[in-house]
């Protein structure tokens, strides 16, 4: 460390050149030499290089291949000997592992009985901090020791949930950001503790990281010295405006954050839970109780939901018609790489073969693979017909779960070989078999019938995890919202990775079916864009598909396992057809309850009696609402009737047909006509009441005056008197 040689690296050498000869060029024979040397020295436990050092030398050298021949064979060969009962290790990983083992035997001394767990996390903590794509086979020097009896019993089967983040504490995740302010820190601390017990990780993680980071760091930021959550109104309102842009690591802007409305809300349910808290411990919380800087209508979300929902129905209904095209394709394509996997594994390397006509050949591999198939094509690629095949099942299968199922991506890969349960018809004695969905986003637990088609995939999946015929393997499982591990389980998703097996993660499925259905040749397009799928778009058509197919949608909701019946109805898109289907329903169901004479073609007398109906409806003071068929209830004494529709131009008519109706009454009674008076004032009441009727009318839909158009004050249309000798005036 001291010499330099640690920092160097490979360049080490370079450094002793130096020292020897500072001003001359070292021979070729002499880097040998001294690389020799450093190497006797080492295997011979004389000088112990670190990690740093080790790690930066240049592929496989002699010293490895002396530290294990010459300090520990016989370790060596028990973790050799160990790697026999492993699946899926070749020549080439397997000397790998026998390095970082011999790493750590030149670093901390002794043989390979001695290493423990701890060395071989600090190999990984070094590995990590120059270099993290050397631990990625770090799991199988883990089982190598494990398996030969170096570790001690009872740790995981694989090393990743040793080596593997978790759940950080409260402190930590307020103390990443690095606040100024530490009474603020404080009173951070102390809310996203109170908020613990009710949220899982991920979103307490979410919380503090739109709290901390993007709230108050970025105060502290943009205005040095803040200490207060009393913010000024500029303040705030800058606050507003630069967290709705988002921006890169460099500081450019790369567009509108989308949960721009989600940080709001954050915020303000911060403020309001402090001023809400402080009613019942005000020791704790009263001091820090301060006007909320986000508004109710600043961080409504009704608009972005609506906006969102739109944008999934078009999706749904772009993808549901091209649902049974993907299926196939993906079924063929599993079916068809099976076919070329089972060519090639019956062919012996170097050797030519034919699979549905075209030409292959199986190559000599430059190191053993117990469990690699590889073909080159016709043009001279090589191909990995295991993996390939691989990943068109698990491709396969997970679109098959998904779109029968209806369930969420987590929960199709936490099932497991105990989730299949029966369950007997008390009426008919029946068997009928059902999958059990374990607690997942709703926390609550539900079974969902199994159906012929996802019985079949599911013991296709359990047909080829289990090996020679023996039981599902006990893998664990990482939830990635709780960043914990499971206990050993017999996951039914599980793949071979190198050698260990492990549960399919959510990102990926995504990545498996997206990518599997181009490698298909799958192709569909809508609106000019390529159709794509996402796990989460098959349980959207699961819930359309069942609403328009008659299931009642309380019934879908249970299945689904949704809290809220609009949660359900949320996820059904909606098609025009169906609309269309729905009412013509209605109308043919309507038009049932009606006399079928009703609906036959009218007669030519009968339609012009139609037609005249609405002419003899115009009377003097405007028009009567009667209907077709039914006669006049009044005597044609229009002015009583409640069924006149005046209109506002015979409004003088009906002026002076009030004020003759004011004249006759005053003249009956002066007459003595009392039987006349009564009637005349039914006949007055009934005009005034026209008239105020018109009068609302007039103030509702007012009559604006527009004027009339004036040419002689348009310049283009100024008329010049005639000049001496002209004809006509004209216009300019």
């Amino acid at each position: 460390m001291v010499s330099g040689a640690d920092a160097a690296g490979w360049e080490w050498i370079k450094l002793v050149e130096q020292w020897l000869k500072p001003d001359a060029a070292v021979p070729a024979n002499d880097h040998f030499a001294l690389l020799s040397g450093v190497n006797a020295l080492i295997y011979s436990e004389v000088v112990r290089p670190t990690y740093r050092w080790l790690l930066g030398q240049r592929g496989p050298t002699k010293l490895l291949k002396r530290v294990k021949a010459v300090i520990d064979p016989v370790g060596f060969r028990r973790l050799h000997e160990a790697a026999s009962g492993l699946e899926g290790v070749h020549d080439n990983r397997l000397q790998e592992a026998l390095n970082r083992v011999a790493w750590i035997v030149i670093h901390k001394g002794g043989g390979v009985m001695d290493v423990t767990l701890g060395d071989l996390l600090e190999l990984n903590e070094a590995a990590r901090a120059r270099n993290r794509l050397r631990v990625r086979r770090l799991n199988l020097t883990y089982q190598l020791l494990l398996g030969a009896g170096v570790l001690p019993n009872g740790l995981p089967p694989n090393i990743r949930p040793l080596i593997s983040r978790g759940q950080i504490s409260v402190e930590d995740m307020v103390d990443r950001y690095d606040l100024a302010c530490r009474p603020v820190r404080d009173l951070l601390v102390a809310y996203l503790k109170e908020r613990q017990p009710s949220v899982d990780y991920v979103t307490l993680d979410r919380t503090s990281h739109d709290l901390v980071k993007l709230f108050w760091k970025d105060l502290e930021l943009h205005n040095p010295g803040i200490e207060s959550l009393r913010l000024l109104p500029d303040v705030a309102v800058s606050w507003k405006q630069r967290v709705k842009v988002l921006r890169a690591k460099d500081g450019t802007a790369k567009g509108e954050r989308k949960n721009y409305p989600g940080v709001l809300l954050q915020v303000r349910a911060f403020y309001l839970d402090i001023a809400q808290w402080a009613a019942e411990e005000p020791e704790r919380w009263a001091h820090w109780v301060a006007p909320c800087p986000v508004k109710a209508n600043e961080c409504a979300v009704r608009k972005m939901k609506l906006h969102r929902k739109s944008r999934m129905d078009q999706r749904t209904r772009d993808q549901l018609p091209t649902l049974p095209s993907l299926v196939d394709t993906l079924n063929q394509y599993r079916r068809r790489c099976e076919e070329l996997l089972q060519a090639a594994r019956t062919t012996a390397p170097g050797q030519p073969f034919t699979c549905r006509g075209e030409p292959w050949t199986r190559p000599h591999m430059p190191y053993n693979h117990t469990s690699k198939v590889y073909a080159t094509d016709g043009t001279g690629v090589r191909h990995d017909l295991s993996t390939r095949e691989d990943r068109a099942f698990w491709a396969w299968a997970l679109v098959e779960v998904l779109r029968h199922s209806g369930a969420r991506i987590e929960e199709t890969l936490e099932l497991t070989h105990h989730a299949f349960v029966q369950y007997t018809l008390p009426t008919t004695g029946e068997i009928v078999p059902l999958l059990q969905i374990v607690p997942s986003k709703t926390d609550t637990e539900r079974l969902i019938l199994v159906s012929p088609e996802l019985g079949e995939v599911l013991a296709t999946v359990i047909r080829r995890i289990r090996t020679d015929g023996a039981a599902v393997p006990l893998v664990s499982a990482r939830d990635i919202h709780e960043k914990t591990w499971s206990a050993p389980m017999p996951f039914l998703f599980q793949r071979q990775y190198a050698s260990e097996r492990r549960v399919i993660s959510s990102a990926c499925a995504r990545d498996l079916i997206k990518k599997v259905a181009e490698e298909a040749g799958f192709a569909a397009s809508a609106g000019g864009e390529a159709v794509t799928f996402t796990p989460h778009d098959f349980r959207r058509m699961f819930v359309t598909d069942l609403v328009m197919n008659g299931l009642p949608p309380h019934i879908a909701q249970v299945i689904c396992g949704h809290q809220d019946i609009n949660t359900t109805m949320g996820y059904k898109a909606v098609y025009p057809q169906e609309a269309i289907s729905n009412f013509r329903g209605f109308l043919a169901r309507r038009r049932s309850t009606r006399p079928g004479a009703e609906y036959r073609t009218p007669t030519a007398e009968e339609w012009d009696e139609f037609l005249g109906h609405f002419e003899k409806r115009k009377v003097s003071t405007g028009s009567c609402a009667r209907a077709f068929g039914t006669p006049c209830i009044h005597e044609h004494a229009c002015v009583r009737c409640s069924m006149l529709r005046p209109d506002p131009a015979q409004r003088p008519r009906l002026t002076e047909i009030r004020d003759n109706l004011i004249s006759r009454i005053e003249e009956a009674e002066r007459e003595g006509w009392l039987g006349e008076v009564d009637g005349l004032k039914i006949s007055l009441a009934g005009a005034e009441d026209k008239l105020q009727e018109m009068k609302r009318l007039e103030q509702r839909f007012p009559t604006i005056h527009l004027g009339m158009p004036d040419f002689s004050r348009v310049t283009a249309r100024t008329i010049i008197p005639a000049q001496a000798g002209t004809e006509a005036p004209r216009c300019e």
